[in-house]
């Protein structure tokens, strides 16, 4: 398997590998000039989005300032709401559904390593290695349809939100949550049925 393959498989890779640099590059310069585009250059951010994101839908807003780490392993439904300083760590897979509204400084995090010291340093190491000093895997974060994802919040890797799910602000969600669940807290954990 090549590293890429090994990264979308959930197994550990190499961070440092060259596709992954370059994927950060073009991506740093994609960003570079998105962030430092005016409020109202509604079809110039659109643009760049189309050439980042792995797709994105109709009447999709992304705020400024954002933060991704490749871009190209996000994507994003129709009528998507996504407020200011969000950062996605898109390693692997973001798939976020229709009618999803995404607060300010909300994290998704795709990306990450094992407990254990012994398991996360990679045996043998040096720096001319060209690999990275410690273990990494990464496994993909899905949020459902018509979800709201609150402020603040953290989802951290392998997590899928269900439909029509509400994640209370500042929740850090380290479990999948079912469909139509008000959920919150940390860890975040269901708090009540949604009616739908």
């Amino acid at each position: 398997m090549t590293e890429l393959e090994k990264c979308m498989a959930g197994e550990y890779y190499n961070c440092h590998d060259k596709v992954f640099l370059d994927f950060k590059e073009k991506t740093r310069k994609l960003l570079k000039q998105y962030n430092s585009l005016e409020y109202g250059q509604k079809t110039e951010k659109t643009d760049i989005l189309k050439q980042m994101f792995g797709s994105i839908g109709n009447n999709t807003s992304v705020g400024l300032p954002f933060i991704c780490d490749y871009g190209r392993n996000i994507y994003i439904g129709d009528n998507v709401s996504i407020n200011m300083n969000c950062t996605f760590v898109d390693c692997n897979k973001i798939i976020i559904g229709n009618n999803v509204l995404i607060a300010s400084n909300v994290q998704l995090y795709t990306s990450t390593h094992p407990v254990e010291l012994s398991e996360r340093l990679v045996p043998g190491w040096t720096p001319e290695s060209g690999e990275y000093f410690c273990r990494t895997y990464a496994l993909p974060i899905t949020i459902g349809n018509g979800c709201w994802i609150g402020g603040g919040v953290i989802i951290l890797p392998g997590v899928s939100i269900g439909n029509g799910s509400v994640i209370g602000a500042g929740s850090v969600v380290t479990k999948d949550i079912p469909d139509n669940s008000l959920a919150a807290g940390n860890p975040c954990r269901v708090i009540r049925e949604i009616n739908q």
